[in-house]
């Protein structure tokens, strides 16, 4: 599955984002999506250091990192095989690069490249 992730920036805090992640090739076969984040400092290339932000399957059903509930919002369009995240009440602390993922039974299985969210204060 190839991702490309979209629609990051740099916003004040308090503002909001809304990220894209277009999905392409055997998507029939991924059930969950996900998106993750890296914070400054961390390596990039470390996949293990990328923390969970929120997941949906394709039944809609979704879960979200403590730190992001009630302000993130995922969802996804199966007929543009695109799943969003709805970033709002931003913080200084969602700096990241944020990066989408296709899910596997163990965990993320294919990676977009990621994009970048700097959050001002």
């Amino acid at each position: 599955v190839q991702l490309v992730e979209s629609g990051g920036g740099l916003v004040q805090a308090g503002g909001s984002l809304r990220l894209s992640c277009a999905a392409s090739g055997s998507i029939f076969s991924i059930n969950t999506m996900g998106w993750y984040r890296q914070a400054p400092g961390k390596q990039r290339e470390l996949v293990k250091q990328r923390d969970l932000v929120a997941t949906i399957t394709s039944g809609g059903s979704t879960n979200y990192a403590d730190s992001v509930k009630g302000r993130f919002t995922i969802s996804r369009d199966g007929a543009k095989n695109t799943v969003y995240l709805q970033m709002n009440s931003l913080k200084p602390e969602d700096t990241a690069v944020y990066y989408c993922a296709a899910e596997g039974a163990y965990g993320p299985i294919d990676w977009g490249q990621g994009t970048q969210v700097t959050v001002s204060s």
